[in-house]
């Protein structure tokens, strides 16, 4: 199943655009449009912004499950898989596997366009691995989420509505800009959601500002998102495929 999506999302140009190429374009118009006015902590905007801007590719990434899952759903090949010797929760676990291995691939891609444009992270391999195990573990955690989204929708279409949290979710977090510099109501929901504490997270590791308890948080966050997102996929699967 994993080698199956893997050679869907190679043989798709809109899914290697998504995946490739809005990531760059994202990354290149906040450093280069947005970049000269802001000032974030008396430091270079774009090392600021990049640990956001990897996190905002990863909601992109991880809300395709929701796609791919649900056309799979909606095409009838369910029905095919479902005549074959395979245990049936490998369909959920291939598309989850495999908006892991692609959303890495993009983080790395981002992360050495931005250290080529300017990007200057002040970390040691051992942090560098514990930005990637953060990464992995946002993404995983998405991923579950979406996949149960994917199988609550009729269609494609709705499964792509339904991921928009996704994408709308790092602009409310300390991703783009202190959430001190927000309205106080606006300020507490972007203090106390789970972006802001990934985010700083990886700020923490890549550019050793203070974590303090933000690595538990974000641990506590995506654990929480994954299990919720895992037991709803079982469970919608189960109900869309039973006899």
């Amino acid at each position: 199943m994993l080698g199956r999506n893997l050679r869907h999302t190679l043989r798709s140009p809109d899914t290697m655009i998504m995946t490739i190429a809005l990531p760059i374009m994202i990354l290149l118009m906040f450093v280069y449009v947005f970049g000269g006015a802001m000032n974030v902590g008396g430091g270079a905007y774009i090392d600021y912004i990049v640990p956001g801007i990897i996190l905002l590719c990863a909601g992109f990434g991880s809300a395709g499950t929701a796609v791919s899952l649900s056309t799979d759903m909606t095409d009838g090949i369910i029905d095919r898989f479902r005549t074959m010797a395979i245990a049936r929760s490998s369909v959920l676990t291939g598309h989850v596997v495999e908006s892991l291995l692609r959303n890495l691939i993009t983080t790395t891609i981002v992360i050495l366009l931005a250290v080529a444009i300017g990007f200057r992270p002040t970390t040691d391999p051992l942090r560098w691995l514990a930005a990637y195990g953060i990464i992995a573990m946002f993404v995983l955690a998405l991923s579950w989420l979406a996949a149960a989204l994917g199988l609550l929708a009729k269609n494609p279409e709705a499964a792509n509505g339904f991921t928009f949290a996704f994408m709308f979710l790092p602009y409310v977090s300390s991703a783009f800009v202190p959430p001190q510099s927000m309205p106080s109501w606006l300020h507490w929901f972007a203090e106390n959601q789970p972006v802001t504490p990934v985010t700083e997270t990886m700020r923490g590791l890549l550019m050793g500002t203070p974590i303090d308890n933000s690595a538990l948080l974000a641990v506590l966050w995506c654990a929480g998102i994954a299990l919720v997102g895992f037991i709803a996929a079982g469970i919608l699967f189960r109900h869309r495929t039973a006899d």
